[in-house]
């Protein structure tokens, strides 16, 4: 194993159904799939391919029907909801395409969430929470509540809360989609700086551009990996 580079995740024929009235949704159809610390993924798949659903999985928001999946060695694959919700708040940092950020609450209220539920002190938290906004660039904005603050800005908050409980993936869902492209740009610039500080990144896109900002492309299609490849000539992974 490559002591550098320790496998995260390990999914091994990972399937999902769901029953629509009298019928079957086969979703996913035997997942396989590694991914090691401090890599970049982009995946990609037409609507109805089941990249939602595979990441939802990958993020612990569902379990799969059948199949094996580990997280840092831990098999997830039957947790509970109350052992998946402990997963989510330590290992996994979020990023969403409408941001989810809570409108009555400033920026470092916001970003001190997934710290309040870890139950840390209030002296901490707050240090925390203003350094993951200087870190961001927002260093000047933490008093700020979502609508006195940009698209971009509101990005750069969702981000500083994923990265909060230094967690062990960022998941990404299509986080440029409510940007410009001008400032999805510069979004897409910050993971590439928090990708080159050690973080492991897997981000959902339907934009070949963003997708090429990373270093690994999976590109799902009728519940299957069709194309597992690399971009930026960097090694292409099993």
């Amino acid at each position: 194993m490559d002591q550098n580079n320790p496998v995260i995740i390990e999914m091994k024929n990972i399937t999902k159904t769901y029953i629509v009235g009298l019928e079957e949704v086969h979703a996913l159809r035997g997942i396989s799939l590694t991914v090691r610390k401090n890599e970049y993924i982009a995946v990609m798949g037409p609507s109805g391919s089941g990249k939602s659903t595979l990441m939802n999985i990958i993020g612990c928001l569902d379990t799969p029907t059948t199949g094996i999946y580990r997280f840092n060695g831990i098999d997830v694959s039957d947790m509970d909801d109350n052992e998946l919700a402990k997963i989510r708040n330590k290992e996994i940092g979020f990023v969403f395409q409408t941001f989810n950020l809570i409108p009555r609450s400033n920026a470092l209220h916001n970003v001190e969430l997934p710290l309040i539920y870890a139950n840390v002190a209030r002296h901490e938290r707050r240090e925390r929470a203003i350094q993951a906004l200087v870190n961001v660039g927002l260093g000047d904005r933490i008093n700020h509540k979502p609508n006195e603050l940009s698209g971009g800005q509101r990005q750069r908050v969702a981000i500083a809360r994923a990265l909060i409980n230094n967690p062990s993936i960022i998941l990404a869902d299509e986080p440029t989609g409510n940007l410009d492209s001008k400032t999805g740009e510069e979004i897409m610039q910050l993971f590439e700086e928090l990708h080159k500080k050690g973080n492991t990144i897997i981000l959902v896109t339907h934009e070949e551009y963003i997708a090429e900002h990373a270093r690994r492309i999976i590109r799902i299609k009728d519940g299957l990996i069709e194309a597992d490849e690399v971009v930026n000539n960097r090694k292409v992974y099993a």
